[in-house]
């Protein structure tokens, strides 16, 4: 059984088991997503429109990390312009523990 559910704009494929690293979220042990998009066991397959009515994924956060070390770096050819940037995303590490099909 997986689910297509949405987490802050971004759309993730999930089963029970899985352990995905999501933008961070406030400090909680669990966490329910009830933006379902689709569920599918086996042969059975509902899609929402937009969501499933009553499908639910809940998950057990693991650990609050950050990403990896991104550079931007811009540069201007003549200009004696340049400027490095880096960026670290705060990132929620969670399990996913069940899949409720609505």
């Amino acid at each position: 059984m997986y689910a297509i559910i949405d987490i802050g704009g971004k759309q993730e494929k999930v089963a029970a088991g899985d352990v995905i690293c999501i933008d961070r979220i406030s400090n909680k042990k669990d966490v329910t997503f009830s933006h379902v998009f689709m569920v599918c066991d086996g042969e059975k397959v509902e899609i929402g429109t937009p969501y499933v009515k009553g499908a639910k994924v809940g998950a057990v956060v693991l650990a609050q990390t950050r990403g990896p070390k991104v550079i931007s770096f811009k540069y201007r050819r003549r200009k004696s312009s340049r400027e490095k940037i880096g960026h670290r995303q705060d990132l929620t590490k969670v399990k996913i523990t069940e899949i409720i099909a609505g």
